[in-house]
């Protein structure tokens, strides 16, 4: 049964290690795209003071490679890597136009995928750069404002009766040897394009490492990555549970679309049907991907499903740290303020370690991708979450 209050898992017991060696080729292929640059990381003393920590960082990805998510670095590195799979080895290259030179061959080719918007439109980016077709299936309740999107991006966009992951099970059925979908949840039979998509994610934190370094700020205590298919929150379980790193990672994900949680309360994968209302658009998502699942499992320090109103709350409170973030990208930070303030603030800090001196991160995975839904909610409220500090007895 669905509830509207929010919850948090804790895992028992310590997180495990995990050992992943990034590939060295990755950062070099996202440097070659069109535009590229690292995203800013933010230093937030706002939501450091409502969580009670002494430093909070942002990764803003409201400007990705003139999009407005982080999702073009995992659908740019899937795309590439399952057409040098299927069609390479390809000669050197040092641009799109040459590598999209060596498809021609190849063409007609389509990419298909299914999205909540930000993948989509990530996919059909990625398609207009190599002179491919893009179709995307969306879900019934996709606001016209994010078809427009991806349709602009020149991709054929097919609304699907039914939710996000019927419009997965969707674009599985039009594979075939001129459609090659890529998805960022797997299913069985298909896990390596979504694989590809996580190691895609992989230049985030990498690009954190080193922005850290330069400007004198420590590694993070704690990290929170947003949860769909739990695609992203792999990725930073990977890089964060590496061994000789002790950060906590938590993940986060809309109370009606809960199925990360969900599943680490049964021990099992589990369903949670729809439809999933939440603003939190690209995070509706009913199944965790199996891919992700171990990591998940095994690599998570908490879980926590959050309400539309706390993911506004966040949004509001991100933007006086200057960070422009949607109601998906301000997740993460909203998860955590749902630990630090609020219920149980104590036993929550305690089981993840924050204390006053801690330094917590927080990925704001996209811009305002709804401008008119932004500017109506960042407006609405005057009010702010309070200091954790003031929570405390």
């Amino acid at each position: 049964m669905t509830t509207d209050r929010p919850r948090t898992y804790f895992k028992p017991g310590r997180p495990m290690t995990v050992n992943t060696v990034p590939d060295p080729a990755l950062l070099t292929f996202h440097r070659r795209l069109p535009g590229y640059a690292p995203t800013p990381l933010v230093y937030a003393p706002h939501l450091a003071a409502a969580l009670g920590v002494r430093d909070a960082w942002v990764k803003n990805e409201a400007d990705r490679l003139g999009l407005p998510a982080y999702k073009i670095l995992g659908a740019s590195w899937a795309v590439y890597r399952e057409l040098e799979t299927r069609y390479g080895p390809f000669a050197p290259w040092t641009t799109l136009e040459e590598l999209a030179l060596q498809l021609q061959p190849h063409l007609p080719l389509t990419l298909v995928t299914a999205t909540d918007g930000n993948h989509g439109r990530a996919v059909a980016r990625m398609a207009r750069w190599l002179a491919l077709e893009a179709h995307v299936l969306v879900p019934e309740d996709m606001v016209p404002v994010r078809i427009q999107a991806i349709e602009a991006e020149g991709a054929k966009v097919d609304v699907v009766h039914g939710t996000y992951d019927d419009a997965v099970a969707a674009a599985a059925r039009r594979a075939d040897h001129r459609h090659l979908v890529i998805s960022d949840t797997a299913w069985d039979g298909y896990t390596r394009v979504p694989g590809w998509v996580v190691e895609g994610y992989g230049t985030i934190f990498r690009e954190i490492d080193q922005q850290l370094a330069d400007q004198g700020g420590q590694q993070p205590d704690v990290v929170a990555a947003q949860m769909g298919v739990g695609s992203l929150a792999m990725a930073a379980v990977q890089h964060y549970r590496a061994p000789a790193r002790a950060t906590q990672v938590v993940g986060v994900e809309p109370i009606r679309a809960a199925c990360v949680l969900r599943s680490l309360e049964a021990g099992e994968l589990t369903e949670v049907p729809g439809p999933h209302a939440s603003i939190m658009a690209g995070l509706n998502c009913g199944n965790t991907s199996p891919l992700a699942w171990p990591s998940l499992q095994g690599g998570l320090s908490a879980s926590v499903a959050i309400s539309d109103a706390q993911a506004e709350d966040a949004m509001r409170l991100l933007a006086r740290d200057g960070v422009v973030s949607g109601e998906s990208g301000a997740a993460g930070a909203g998860g955590l303020l749902a630990v630090c303030v609020g219920d149980d603030t104590e036993a929550n800090r305690a089981r993840l370690a924050i204390t006053p001196a801690s330094t917590v991160l927080v990925i704001s995975t996209e811009g305002a991708t709804d401008p008119e839904a932004y500017a109506r909610i960042v407006k609405a409220g005057t009010g702010e979450a309070r200091p954790a500090a003031d929570q405390r007895s």
